[in-house]
């Protein structure tokens, strides 16, 4: 097989490993690695063979271009299932990851959660809210009984509006606290 059949055959790979990307990305991908290779053997005086070697695996080095490729997506999103992905993809390479991963999923759970006992509050009153009893605070949730007759409701009604602003605002916090996470594991994957 000739350095040039070899250098297509890994490109064809290539492109199917890539199949998620759209044809555009998978195209610009493909040139920018036959540019490489061609360069990389021509600068080097080595073989493509050698350049292709230390490339990697085919399947690698789609993996690394489709991580990067959804993180980088995932940076400038603002659609809460998108930047979990990612956040997932990023939890895989390393403690960072995982760390992001998981405030994105205790932010999202709480700011969820606060608007989703505000929307509740109307069909069930006596079951949501902040509630007094003996002098201290006593939460009651949609799963449990609402507390004895002796406590009373701190916020009532307006239960509403503090949940959703909180809610919103958890929401939001964690969203643009997860893009600047991602951005900032692609400046430091850069850098290394």
């Amino acid at each position: 097989m000739t350095a040039e059949t070899q250098m297509e055959s890994y490109l064809t790979e290539l492109r199917l490993h890539l199949g998620p990307l759209t044809i555009a990305e998978r195209e610009e991908i493909v040139r920018e690695i036959s540019a490489h290779v061609r360069d990389s053997a021509e600068e080097s005086g080595g073989s493509i063979e050698t350049v292709l070697a230390r490339l990697g695996p085919v399947k690698e080095l789609a993996a690394q271009y489709r991580d990067g490729l959804l993180i980088r997506k995932a940076s400038g999103s603002l659609s809460p299932l998108v930047l979990l992905r990612a956040t997932l993809r990023l939890a895989t390479k390393g403690i960072f990851g995982i760390l992001v991963f998981f405030l994105a999923i205790l932010g999202y759970a709480f700011g969820g959660g606060l608007v989703l006992t505000a929307l509740i509050k109307p069909i069930l009153p006596a079951n949501t809210g902040v509630w007094i009893e003996n002098g201290r605070l006593v939460d009651s949730g949609v799963l449990f009984p609402p507390p004895a007759s002796p406590a009373h409701e701190v916020l009532g009604m307006g239960y509403i509006l503090v949940a959703l602003i909180l809610g919103s605002m958890t929401l939001l916090i964690t969203t643009f606290a997860i893009r600047r996470s991602l951005r900032l594991s692609q400046r430091w994957q850069s850098l290394l």
